[in-house]
């Protein structure tokens, strides 16, 4: 049996986007053949506190779903400030550098996920001293995006990071980008290294099953029937935007319309007390809920709020909660340009586009969708067919680990 070493610093019980897809690509290419062991931290994320069960332990083992999984220490704060951030990203490489040198097998292919960017740096080392070929994952630009965004503005930090991060793509065996937008930049600065496109998508379990049995949150949260709910469910974070809601729910102030928030991140507090300020009762935050509340979540929501910040950075992002709100005919309203818009309003058909950052934009989508009560059902509809069709999970790992054996040959 082909062996396979995952290294990530995060991974469920965490939830979240990366975490989520990480352990569906784990338990897809067991069914591919492969023998599959997980390296990662100690669970804290959303919250950085670190889970019950977990604490004070330098390290620990488990096994999830048929997954090995082998954790070590990493430095964990509530504290944002770069400083600390960076003191947690190196924290994980140094502990979860000695757990694979002691832990892993002689494996055929080591898959690290980037970000974190600095994780790379124990990829590359384990896979020199095990004779085992990298492949690194890249589900976001780094340090690119953190200097857009204006997260990292400290002209050194970002020299020598962009230094790494080449580095690191030169010493790998071959790279994956989640969208094709990661995957042409990365093609247009090193050209013969092998990449692949390696997007997110949904679960066959998802897909399967019936969806009209996951019962909805409205009863539990006072939401009539007749309400529009406008759904957010991710990360409140400095690159969604989510300023946005406060406009659009002042103007639509007197329709029968609620923005419901499932989450938690560093804007949180901040857009809280925005919504305070203004006395706005038609946006509610509901916290954060585990990966196995998030359908409930998803199936009280009308429509599907997917946005991002206005920048070239994002033109070839696709948010990973696209997926299973499409698999849940959820139609989007969709503040992506670029790639996402391309795949999912104009081929998919899947809901509505208007501009990032564009409140009076995303107000006149949502008054389309209150005024036509067919045209929620028709994208929600095509919605779910374009995702069933291109983005099975199943079918993304197996064409995964024919790349993989070809990588080999």
């Amino acid at each position: 049996m082909s062996k396979l070493a995952i290294l990530t610093q995060y991974y469920p019980p965490e939830t979240g986007a990366p975490q989520n897809r990480l352990h569906s690509l784990s338990k897809n290419m067991i069914a591919c053949g492969y023998d599959v062991t997980v390296f990662t931290g100690m669970p804290n994320y959303p919250n950085m506190e670190v889970a019950e069960g977990y604490k004070k332990k330098w390290q620990s083992s488990e096994v999830i779903d048929e997954l090995k999984v082998y954790r070590s220490w990493l430095f964990v704060s509530k504290n944002t400030s770069i400083v600390f951030r960076l003191i947690n990203y190196f924290s994980f490489c140094a502990t979860s550098f000695f757990r694979m040198l002691v832990r892993m097998k002689r494996s055929e292919v080591i898959i690290c996920e980037s970000p974190p960017l600095f994780l790379g740096i124990t990829a590359v080392l384990i896979s020199r001293i095990k004779r085992t070929p990298l492949v690194f994952n890249v589900s976001d630009l780094w340090p690119k995006s953190a200097e857009e965004l204006g997260l990292i503005k400290n002209k050194s930090i970002i020299r020598i990071t962009t230094l790494l991060e080449e580095w690191i793509y030169k010493k790998s065996s071959a790279i994956c980008g989640q969208t094709k937008g990661i995957v042409g930049d990365i093609q247009s600065r090193f050209p013969q290294k092998p990449i692949y496109w390696f997007p997110n998508g949904v679960d066959a379990e998802l897909i399967e099953r019936d969806f009209s049995l996951i019962p909805s949150l409205r009863k539990e949260y006072g939401i009539n029937d007749q309400t529009l709910v406008i759904g957010y469910a991710g990360i409140i974070g400095h690159a969604q935007g989510l300023e946005i809601i406060i406009s659009a729910a002042k103007t639509l102030g007197s329709q029968d319309v609620l923005f419901l928030l499932a989450g938690s991140g560093p804007v949180l507090h901040r857009l809280q007390e925005m919504v305070k300020a203004e006395g706005l009762q038609n946006i509610r935050f509901i916290g954060s809920f585990p990966k196995e509340k998030m359908l409930e979540v998803i199936a009280t929501f009308d429509l599907a709020f997917v946005p991002l910040k206005k920048s070239k950075l994002f033109l070839g992002a696709i948010p990973s909660k696209i997926f299973e709100n499409l698999a849940l005919k959820k139609p989007l309203l969709l503040g992506v340009d670029g790639e996402a818009r391309a795949l999912f309003i104009d081929q998919g058909k899947a809901g509505l586009f208007y501009e990032p950052e564009n409140s009076t934009e995303l107000t006149k989508a949502i008054e389309r969708f209150i005024s036509d009560k067919s045209l929620g059902h028709e994208l929600g509809e095509n919605g779910r067919r374009f995702v069933i069709e291109n983005f099975n999970r199943k079918h993304i790992a197996e064409s995964f680990a024919e790349f993989l054996k070809n990588l080999k040959k």
